[in-house]
């Protein structure tokens, strides 16, 4: 044996163990927890000035409340416990400033425009029942209240428009339970196995087929997790026109197919043999195929985001700042979230983005299903906005906001966590080349963007409402649609209106629509709406006469009028069309702002129908008319109840008057036609159930902006590209080698329901 081998062992021993020593001793050592830099976004932006924007605070709301019970001369009961004949507070929320105030205070130095709130009242214990609104301030001590109804509406809003309480949907569960199903126990207990638990009523609207009607369809579901695909094929029409809960009625009755005029009817049809029974398999509490329960355990976690060195915004009360962006945001109790005061590197771009609403068209061969045109803002897209679930709904680390409301009750109610606002690393470059003809390098940047986010929950449906702020000077409105598709018990000729999605259960095609309000303000309030696009044409070649060539040219056309600024639903609408400013660029081009529609629409209603006039605003892609202060909105919360005489038709707003140097708003449809199909169970996915619109500049720069952002990546093949001085992306293992600081996981949205 070779003497030195031992040594050369030894030496060969120490030499791992000095090797796996240093190996578990990195990795026992911890990064560094992420350290929040300062930011220069601090350095933009007003505060006190975005408050004139500012929802109520819960404080402002008690004080309402307290003033209209003093100061009325009404008994007004609580809204969660009326009776139809009762008086009560609806809504209370904030009553928007004139713009013309605004912008005094904001641009002008004027005084700030007083604070008022917009209550909205229900009287029916009256000899003239009615809704009537009151605009109260100033606050936050009231010391007056004004009668606006007329002012808006042109009269009062009869009390049989009125949205329906929550208390009012309670008390026709009580009906049907009491007074209805007593009439039909044999079959009830025999077919639907009925104990007084294990059904789910679901409404329908509008309530009937003419002004002043309210009868509504109420179909059964069992009562399970994801009840509504669970349709047990009983429908019920119930009258609850009268103010007096005792003389409320049935109307009709439906079961597999056959109408019936009342229960009785139907429990002597069963006794003797003449219904044909489907009966339901009875599903387990979870819901069986509609449960949401995931049917694999956790495994690998999957990617998060986080912000190595803190925030690149801030959120302060209702202002937020990133980068060159500033604006205002708000949460509208019926139409949900609002942006104002949209400035881009200091200048104002946009005084009011906001959703208008969000409308559901339905097909059936079953009378609830078949009756059913949902206008989500009558049942609030900001009263039902939802608690946010940190790490799904919005990146773990993004910032959560409050919201408050006073909604059919006396007091307000805090909503945790139901805004959110986070930057967001889209994975993409938002430009970028790589050059290796002539000189070689590359250029880019990453397409980081900030997203202000709600979640509305209606019904059966969830809207994710985006606005999504890119650094190019591009803002996007988007939406996104999940929850559950709405179904109807399959039976005869069903597969005409859907596809059958479980064994008894019909998945219904229905058309989606959404309404934007977009004030843009280019340059300036005073705009023009101008379009481009293109044309070919025929030419013969300079350098060989003989030969002819086609080519694409600019066309140009200003749209001088309201009806030439009314672009039909399936029309073709010029693809460039955007708002021009009075001044111009750089280069001589009229500054502008574009408007970019990403739509799947279905077909709108047929205007022959009696009430299509209350959603008239869903005829057209793209409308653009003078802003008026008399036309904020381009529905009402009393269409639902009654769209054959609607409180606002949007098609009155087109009336032909020139638009050319005037303040101008845009009213954006987008849609998405849903079939439902099996994929569709346990319930809808986002992929591919989304729509949007985009505002992008339009000649309104000299170059593109975010050529001046921080985030920019060039090196050419002469640079030393691994130095960090050249290239940041070099030094991501030194500053984004940090441990995010993730907040304990919350979630307070099963709190006071």
């Amino acid at each position: 044996m070779n003497p030195k081998l031992p040594y050369v062992l030894l030496l060969g021993a120490a030499v791992i163990i000095f090797i796996l020593s240093c190996m578990l001793l990195s990795r026992g050592r911890q990064s560094p927890s992420c350290e929040s830099q300062p930011s220069t976004v601090e350095k933009t932006g007003s505060m006190s000035k975005s408050l004139v924007f500012a929802d109520l605070t819960p404080e402002e709301m008690v004080q309402v409340v307290r003033y209209l019970q003093e100061n009325l001369g009404v008994q007004l009961v609580d809204a969660s416990g009326a009776k139809p004949s009762d008086n009560c507070i609806a809504s209370v929320d904030l009553q928007v400033p004139a713009k013309a105030e605004v912008l005094r205070f904001l641009d002008g130095g004027g005084a700030r425009p007083p604070r008022e709130a917009l209550a909205v009242l229900y009287f029916g214990n009256q000899p003239d029942p009615n809704v009537t609104e009151y605009v109260v301030g100033p606050l936050p001590t009231p010391g007056y209240h004004r009668d606006v109804t007329v002012q808006k509406y042109g009269g009062k809003v009869p009390y049989h428009r009125r949205p329906m309480l929550g208390t009012e949907y309670e008390q026709v569960g009580v009906f049907l339970e009491t007074v209805v199903f007593s009439a039909a126990p044999t079959f009830l207990q025999e077919v639907l196995e009925y104990d007084s638990n294990n059904v789910a009523f679901r409404t329908t609207a509008p309530h009937g087929f003419q002004s002043g009607d309210r009868i509504t369809w109420f179909a059964l579901f069992q009562n399970v997790s994801g009840f509504f695909v669970h349709p047990v094929g009983l429908e019920v029409l119930v009258d609850h026109s009268s103010l007096d809960i005792s003389q409320w009625a049935v109307s009709r009755v439906f079961y597999n197919g056959q109408y019936y005029r009342d229960m009785v009817e139907l429990e002597s049809a069963y006794v003797q043999g003449h219904i044909s029974v489907e009966k339901v398999r009875k599903a387990p509490r979870d819901g069986d195929f509609s449960s949401m329960k995931p049917r694999a355990p956790p495994a690998a976690l999957f990617p998060l985001q986080y912000e190595p060195q803190g925030p690149r915004y801030s959120v302060r009360s209702n202002l937020v700042l990133f980068q060159a962006w500033s604006f205002a945001f708000g949460m509208s109790v019926s139409t949900g979230l609002r942006l104002f005061d949209i400035r881009h590197k200091g200048e104002r771009v946009a005084y009011e983005i906001s959703v208008q609403e969000a409308l559901s068209v339905y097909g059936s061969n079953c009378p609830g299903g078949m009756s059913t045109r949902y206008m989500d803002g009558s049942f609030g897209l900001g009263r039902y906005t939802s608690p946010l679930v940190r790490g799904v709904d919005c990146p773990y680390s993004a910032t959560y906001v409050d919201t408050h409301s006073l909604s059919e009750t006396l007091r307000p109610s805090k909503r945790k966590a139901s805004l959110c606002i986070f930057e967001q690393n889209l994975g993409s470059p938002l430009r970028r080349h790589y050059s290796n003809l002539q000189s070689l390098y590359y250029g880019g940047l990453v397409n980081s963007a900030l997203v202000v986010r709600s979640i509305a929950t209606v019904g059966n449906y969830d809207y994710v409402w985006d606005f999504i702020f890119y650094q190019n000077g591009a803002i996007e409105g988007k939406v996104q649609a999940t929850g559950y598709p709405s179904s109807s018990f399959l039976h005869g000729d069903g597969l005409r209106y859907g596809n059958r999605i479980w064994e008894h259960t019909l998945g219904l095609i229905h058309t989606h629509f959404i309404n934007y309000k977009v004030d843009l303000d280019v340059g300036g309030v005073k705009n023009s709406l101008v379009a481009h696009d293109m044309a070919f044409e025929m030419t013969r070649a300079p350098w060989s006469p003989e030969q002819q060539t086609e080519r694409p040219r600019l066309t140009k056309k200003v749209l001088d009028t309201e009806d030439q600024a009314a672009f039909r639903l399936q029309s073709k609408m010029p693809r460039y069309i955007y708002f021009a400013a009075n001044s111009k660029n750089k280069w001589g081009h009229q500054r502008g702002y574009r408007i970019q529609i990403t739509s799947f629409a279905g077909d709108h209603m047929p205007e022959a129908s009696s009430m299509e006039r209350a959603i008239s605003w869903a005829r057209y892609q793209l409308a653009v008319t003078r802003r008026k202060e008399e036309e904020p909105t381009s529905t009402s919360i009393y269409n639902q109840n009654d769209p054959w005489t609607p409180t606002v038709a949007f098609a009155d707003f087109i009336n032909n008057e020139t638009i050319t140097n005037e303040d101008l708003v845009a009213w954006i449809t987008t849609g998405f036609l849903h079939i439902p199909h099996s994929e569709d169970i346990p319930n809808t996915v986002t992929v591919g159930n989304s729509v949007s619109f985009l505002l992008r500049p339009y000649n309104y720069y000299d170059l593109d902006p975010s050529i001046y952002s921080h985030d920019g990546v060039f090196f050419t093949n002469e640079q030393d590209f691994m130095a960090c001085e050249i290239n940041h992306l070099a030094c991501l293992p030194k500053t984004a080698s940090c441990l995010p600081n993730f907040p304990p996981f919350t979630y307070d949205g099963f709190q006071n329901m």
